[in-house]
């Protein structure tokens, strides 16, 4: 099979440029995890980052409030009627059935959680826009202080 330049043609990269860019996004520490986590720590919250000893490793586990935080990236998540998700137009089937399958995924894991008694916090990277902030990590405040 003859492979073409032109075959990746509504991509602005070509596939080297491509495949370094995606190898560059990270899954821990990202901007979003330590904006969450700098709030908390400045309100005198107290968490452990990704407890092996709870089932897939949450970004933020606090103990103490028997909460977990999963702070969510909108594409990589497939956070519906957000401006931030758009599913891509090369591969689009390929693209569709990885986010659904993390979507499932994460459905899985937060009942999981939920059956070990834990309470379950996700929070989209596009609620912790400058805009959004302020409210986004107020309403996560008053959830933590809720039961405690």
């Amino acid at each position: 099979m003859i492979k073409s330049e032109f075959c990746n043609m509504s991509d602005v990269h070509d596939q080297e440029t491509r495949s370094y860019n995606m190898s560059q996004i990270k899954g821990k520490d990202t901007k979003p995890e330590l904006i969450v986590r700098r709030f908390l720590f400045a309100n005198g919250f107290r968490y452990r980052i990704h407890d092996k000893k709870l089932p897939w490793k949450p970004d933020i586990v606090m103990r103490k409030y028997k909460t977990v935080i999963f702070v969510q990236g909108c594409f990589w998540h497939g956070h519906s009627n957000c401006k931030y998700f758009k599913l891509p137009k090369t591969r689009t089937n390929w693209w569709k059935s990885k986010i659904e399958n993390t979507i499932n995924r994460d459905s899985e894991n937060i009942l999981v959680l939920k059956k070990e008694g834990w309470k379950v916090i996700c929070i989209f990277e596009c609620s912790l826009t400058s805009a959004n902030r302020t409210k986004t990590l107020s309403r996560v405040v008053k959830e933590l202080n809720k039961n405690n």
